[in-house]
């Protein structure tokens, strides 16, 4: 990807005092934006940018909601420090937020080379997850400068009525439990419960971990936050965390590192989380099944593209079978079957 790298460099040096910027590399993860790690005379920053091919001018949306909300959470939770958030798109053609350099791992399939290879170390982390998570929920979000911030109000009805429509209208096979699961889930509306920061997109893969020992390092990828029901988050962090119900599972790489023997279990994260914040589990079946049921709400928009000849990517193939994995295991969940 080309990035105008003398006009960054000035842009950067007159708005947040760093000097002798340039592009060093592409980092990996992600899908929606392009994040590039920058050289600078003082170390390394973190630029965040909408793709070049991104075609809605609405695209940097993302990355202007995770500049403020990034900003709100700064010395409460551990997240990058904003540098700077540029609006100006006659610097390299779009806008861009610049973060500073987290040294860390993220962990997908396996344990970092320095880490101990047991199930120990994977607790540590899937407790530190959780903990990082309850203290998320209970940041003041009205008082930190997001009182504007998203809208809470019926949220998990907003969205489960919209993904609804999205695959009614945009439907290429018959999926019975993509629409029963849709229809029980808004039959069945949990008791709202008070707004939180909401991530959006919470598991372990959108963290960064330290490299020499089991310790979370950041929290990322926080474009899709929002202020919203914070048991959204819960559901999706163990909606791939240890052993699955199908096999093989929907997305079986995401947090892969967390399906062996010792693990602790989704329950017991999740009562780890519910004393930490005080939120009762009364529904946790509801909103697990809404986690499943919506990511693949979600993903079969991908393969739709692949029906349709749009799209062509081992990725969007796949998900003839993830999809339907991922629906089997909403219905299992909305059992309790997890």
């Amino acid at each position: 990807m080309s990035i105008p790298e003398s006009a960054l460099a000035e842009w950067i040096a007159a708005h947040a005092g760093i000097h002798g910027v340039r592009v060093e590399r592409e980092l990996s993860g992600g899908n929606a934006n392009l994040t590039l790690q920058l050289a600078t005379d003082d170390g390394a920053v973190v630029l965040r940018t909408p793709p070049e091919s991104a075609i809605s001018p609405k695209a940097h949306r993302g990355i202007e909601r995770e500049s403020k909300v990034l900003r709100a959470l700064q010395g409460r939770v551990r997240v990058p420090e904003v540098l700077a958030w540029c609006e100006d798109v006659d610097v390299i053609g779009r806008p861009f937020l610049l973060v500073s350099h987290v040294d860390g791992v993220s962990i997908t399939e396996e344990l970092p080379a320095d880490y101990p290879d047991t199930a120990d170390s994977v607790n540590s982390l899937g407790e530190q997850l959780v903990d990082e998570l309850a203290a998320i929920h209970q940041v003041p979000w009205q008082d930190a400068g997001l009182a504007d911030f998203g809208n809470p109000d019926n949220f998990l009805a907003r969205q489960i009525g919209r993904w609804r429509d999205i695959r009614a209208q945009a439907s290429v096979r018959e999926l019975p439990l993509m629409d029963g699961l849709g229809q029980w889930l808004a039959d069945n509306l949990p008791t709202p419960m008070e707004p939180t920061v909401v991530h959006g997109d919470y598991h372990l893969d959108n963290t960064l971990c330290r490299r020499d020992k089991p310790e979370l390092a950041a929290v990322i990828d926080w474009e899709l936050a929002t202020i919203g029901d914070p048991l959204t988050d819960l559901g999706l962090l163990l909606m791939f965390w240890g052993p699955r119900k199908i096999s093989p599972p929907g997305f079986p790489h995401v947090q892969r590192v967390t399906r062996r023997d010792g693990v602790l279990s989704r329950r017991e994260l999740a009562e780890r989380w519910s004393a930490a914040t005080g939120h009762s589990l009364a529904d946790i079946d509801y909103y697990f099944c809404f986690a499943f049921w919506r990511l693949a709400a979600i993903v079969e928009g991908a393969y739709q593209l692949y029906v349709e000849g749009t799209v062509a990517t081992d990725y969007a193939r796949g998900l003839e079978h993830t999809v339907p994995a991922l629906l089997a295991e909403a219905e299992a969940a909305a059992s309790g079957d997890w």
